[in-house]
């Protein structure tokens, strides 16, 4: 069962495997609010998951350790079991979806384990190590749904509570339950009335849903670029932790999960994925009311591919308005470019990009103009918009 000297046992034990990421006070990103962050993108393979995995692994019998281990991942998880057991000097499998990052693959197969990649989504991987664990012998190291890997998360609670005593909430990325239920529990037997809220992200709902219904609910399908919790159903003990001990739930979509990560990246020069960026996109948006409170959130991840962070800063700068275009219907002829190129610049927008194209237009002489700015915010759109109309230009 899980208990609180389990947790505390679990933070003797990761000592020598484990980084104590401390805290950073976070400025501008949160204004209304003193945002901390735990930073676990820091941590030893990038993510939190070491923490379960090695207190896991750990606490296997000498007979467990000699048949090896096989997990399934979306990519964080696997290295945290790669890294532990080829600590131990035991054989790991991973299982992982065949969508997951190359960067994730490739890191762990360099901890030493043998990767199996399966079609589709975590799930699916889950369903493949089952598969391999009765007919190999494996142990199965589960990603989220075991007391000892919750035991291993709860130690982050551990560390946050030390260092912040008088901490409001703390606020935390939920894809299983594994990190939430071992933080949540933990909290609430110290420090009762630290409230512990969970972050989703809108195309992967699983735990939201199912708190909402009452029941373990299972998606037919998720579409997030949080990978790291796109997970279609919760575990039995994580739902009946959460259900108990979490104070709430909110979901964020990916544009706010990418304006996030894009924060993070300006704001405090840190890298986090998607999963990693989705407790501090909900405190940006203001998902908690959390006006005036000593906040933690948990970056729980930094292990994004290097081509996905392209995609998403610049879907980060198109959502905060950083980032935006304009379509111009125009006569066509000698000097329209000048005077809309001076009116941008005027205001103080620069243009990026200049896309000319004939069309279906009211005059036989039209053509359509697409201009691609850098902005300040969305504010210095609506300035850039209304002063090109108030210079007689039509704006679609």
């Amino acid at each position: 069962m899980l208990s609180l000297d389990k947790v505390f046992n679990a933070q003797s034990v990761l000592k020598s495997i484990i980084r104590e990421t401390n805290l950073v006070r976070a400025y501008g990103i949160a204004p209304e609010c003193e945002l901390y962050l735990k930073p676990e993108n820091l941590q030893i393979t990038g993510s939190f998951k070491v923490r379960g995995s090695a207190y896991k692994i750990a606490m296997l019998s000498n007979d467990e350790k000699e048949r090896g281990v096989i997990a399934c991942s979306a990519g964080n998880h696997a290295q945290g079991v790669a890294l532990a057991a080829t600590k131990n000097g035991i054989k790991s499998l991973i299982c992982l979806p065949d969508t997951a990052p190359i960067s994730k693959v490739e890191a762990t197969k360099g901890y030493g384990a043998d990767v199996c990649l399966v079609e589709g989504c975590y799930d699916d991987a889950y369903k493949k190590a089952l598969e391999l664990k009765d007919s190999m012998g494996y142990t199965f190291v589960h990603p989220f749904d075991d007391e000892n890997v919750i035991a291993g998360q709860g130690t982050i609670a551990l560390e946050v509570l030390n260092e912040l005593d008088d901490v409001d909430a703390i606020v935390v990325p939920i894809g299983g339950g594994g990190l939430i239920s071992g933080i949540a529990y933990t909290v609430k037997q110290i420090r009762p009335n630290v409230k512990v809220y969970g972050v989703q992200v809108s195309g992967a709902p699983s735990m939201f849903n199912s708190v909402n219904a009452g029941e373990i609910c299972c998606l037919d399908s998720v579409s997030t670029i949080a990978d790291g919790i796109a997970v279609k159903q919760p575990g039995e003990n994580t739902y009946a932790l959460v259900r108990q001990y979490v104070d709430g739930i909110a979901l964020v979509s990916d544009d706010e999960v990418a304006s996030a990560i894009l924060s993070l990246i300006e704001k405090q020069k840190m890298i986090a994925e998607g999963a990693g960026a989705a407790a501090v996109a909900a405190v940006m948006f203001d998902k908690f009311g959390l006006k005036g409170q000593k906040v933690a959130a948990i970056v729980s991840g930094g292990n994004i591919d290097v081509t996905s962070l392209s995609r998403v800063i610049d879907r980060g700068l198109l959502k905060s308005g950083r980032s935006s275009s304009l379509l111009i219907e125009l006569i066509d002829k000698p000097g329209q470019l000048k005077e809309i190129s001076r009116i941008i610049a005027d205001c103080g927008g620069n243009v990026t990009g200049v896309h000319y194209e004939k069309g279906n237009t009211e005059s036989v002489n039209g053509c359509f103009l697409r201009i691609e700015m850098e902005t300040r915010d969305f504010v210095h759109v609506e300035l850039i918009t209304r002063s090109l109309r108030s210079e007689g230009f039509k704006l679609l």
